[in-house]
């Protein structure tokens, strides 16, 4: 039912009064009606209330007292001519001036009655719609969270639930191009990630593991610092690159502390360098990598000219304010210098493949990029060097003048890190040894050097069983040598020469990194490539009969081994015929 009361003429309305109740008497003593007016809102009809645009009805106190207006206690009669009007009401005029009311029912016919709700209505219409939208969630879970970056998406990746909220999902690929995925917190840094992956993929040795940052599609590749937190250099990649994290062993890290002068060679270490106290150039480098500093190194660099394909020998100049080049051959006149780059705002990176995406004149090929911004191809300052020596001083060089003293506490901390993380797993704890040579029917082993000794022996005696039944006189003429050596980590099957090469490069240039292959050019013999002085050479390994039985040798028949493995344990503890001794395999990591 809606009322609307109008004032009489001279009576004015205010909005700031409360609502009017309205009640209609029907008593004898009034002709036409009555209405009267209280101020108690729990009536039932509020006049106004049913008008949400207008304003609330009320009456002034000046025009209280007028004409046709009496008042009894609270309640307010009003005489003379007044308009009520109710819902669905049709009204008609008397003639002798009164107005006539004809009331429709308040009850519908219908069985179901159905009552309006009162609405808030707010006069600014911008507020509903922010009020809807704070009620829509502005993060939506994510079904696919391995299809997009955490650190780029706004999306909430939820189908795996971390343990805490500040958590990111981190992809990293082994070297057998699968990946995995873990959660990481916001600070983590490229030791503690390697750290979790090795517990992860239960890796038994837990040293020497780094994260490479690969950018496949321009051939760029460079290995993380152990301080440096991997999600900040994550946010500098392209959306649309294929850049990826590859979890991989590399063992040259900071092999410059251990042979300086091997890394820093003489002819490279600038006239300019502090030599007056009699100090040999050894004695300089140790002194310069323990303060956590570097020589200034000098020497000619081939350089890729912009937006051509040409390069030009340019004589480069790297010091502790950044990296200049000689305008006029090597003079280091300050008006011929000219400033290339600053050493805190770039990173090195090495150029894999880099005469066929470049043409360049060699394969000694490094570049230097801004690191906060993204790879691209118009930022890169590609160089070359002319040897692989040339090239990984520059690199150091690079690294120890932006990072410092950094790189020597990560030196330290690396060299301590296999004690921290020494530990078996809990099902190794629950394995001891046991001696069943006695007559008692077997005995724990208490001593741990004992125990040690034993396993040693247990598994030479294996392989020498094995090694003995597979060199035994067979009828098949084609009959293989063994093939355990198939199932050790340093054989890598049918890679060729150049991958090879490439495998011991990535994993780090140290003398004694090698790694065993198929050979592809002489049937059923094997090839031994070791590094060696920053070089990777190659020995072939062939089959070699001797008394109807068949062993391997690499020096012509002198000495002689039953299989691979045996091979290679010598070699770990005798140089032989090698200029250095068997030390890190090469091996590939499976995630």
């Amino acid at each position: 039912m809606d009322r609307r009361w109008s004032p009489p003429e001279g009576e004015r309305v205010c909005d700031s009064a409360p609502p009017l109740s309205v009640h209609t008497h029907c008593c004898s003593d009034t002709a036409a009606g009555s209405i009267s007016l209280t101020s108690r809102s729990s009536t039932t009809h509020s006049l106004g209330s049913s008008s949400p645009a207008g304003p609330t009805p009320c009456v002034s106190a000046e025009s209280r007292r007028g004409p046709g207006t009496s008042f009894t206690g609270n309640m307010m009669e009003v005489a003379g001519p007044w308009t009520e009007v109710f819902g669905g009401s049709e009204r008609t005029d008397v003639s002798d001036g009164a107005e006539a009311l004809t009331l429709a029912p308040l009850v519908d016919d219908s069985p179901s009655v159905r009552r309006s709700q009162p609405i808030l209505i707010t006069s600014n219409r911008g507020k509903r719609v922010e009020s809807f939208s704070s009620s829509v969630p502005s993060i939506i879970p994510n079904p696919f969270p391995e299809l997009c970056s955490p650190s780029k998406s706004p999306t909430l990746i939820s189908s795996l639930p971390p343990t805490s909220s500040a958590k990111h999902l981190l992809k990293v690929y082994g070297e057998d191009r699968h990946s995995r995925s873990v959660w990481v917190s916001p600070g983590a840094t490229a030791r503690e990630v390697c750290h979790t992956l090795v517990q992860t993929a239960h890796c038994s040795d837990q040293e020497n593991w780094a994260l490479l940052e690969l950018h496949p599609t321009l051939g760029l590749e460079r290995c993380l610092e152990d301080h440096e937190v991997v999600l900040e250099v994550q946010a500098t990649w392209s959306l649309k690159g294929d850049t990826r994290l590859v979890f991989c062993k590399n063992y040259a890290k900071y092999e410059f502390f251990r042979k300086p002068v091997l890394f820093f060679p003489e002819s490279m270490i600038s006239d300019s360098a502090d030599v007056s106290k009699g100090m040999t150039s050894s004695e300089l480098i140790q002194n310069l990598l323990r303060s956590g500093t570097c020589p200034e190194i000098q020497g000619f660099l081939q350089v890729k000219e912009s937006s051509r394909k040409s390069w030009k020998k340019v004589y480069f100049f790297l010091r502790r304010s950044g990296l200049y080049c000689s305008t006029k051959g090597s003079s280091k006149e300050p008006r011929h210098l000219q400033y290339v780059a600053d050493l805190e705002d770039l990173n090195v990176y090495t150029v894999v493949n880099s005469r066929k995406l470049y043409g360049a004149p060699a394969d000694f090929t490094f570049c230097i990029k801004p690191s906060r911004n993204p790879v691209r191809a118009q930022d890169l300052k590609i160089l070359c060097a002319e040897s692989e020596q040339t090239r990984t001083c520059w690199t150091s060089a690079f690294r120890l003048f932006k990072y410092g003293k950094q790189l020597q506490c990560n030196y330290q901390l690396s060299k301590s890190s296999p004690r921290i993380l020494e530990g078996k797993s809990k099902s190794e704890d629950s394995l001891v040894a046991m001696d069943f040579s006695g007559k008692t029917g077997g005995r724990v082993i208490q001593n741990p050097t004992e125990a040690e000794n034993a396993e040693r022996e247990e598994g030479q005696a294996w392989r020498r069983r094995e090694a003995l039944r597979c060199s035994l006189p067979n009828l098949n003429p084609g009959a293989r040598p063994s093939s355990i050596h198939r199932s050790q980590p340093w054989f890598h099957g049918g890679v060729s020469r150049k991958e090879a090469q490439r495998l011991i490069e990535k994993q780090g240039l140290v003398d004694g990194m090698f790694l065993v292959r198929d050979s592809q050019q002489h049937a059923q013999c094997f090839v031994l490539s070791l590094c060696f002085q920053l070089k990777t050479k190659h020995y072939l390994m062939i089959p070699f009969e001797d008394g109807g039985r068949k062993y391997f040798t690499m020096d012509d028949g002198l000495t002689l081994f039953i299989d691979l493995l045996q091979l290679v344990e010598f070699h770990q503890i005798n140089r032989g015929i090698l200029p250095v001794c068997l030390k890190h395999p090469c091996v590939c990591v499976a995630l």
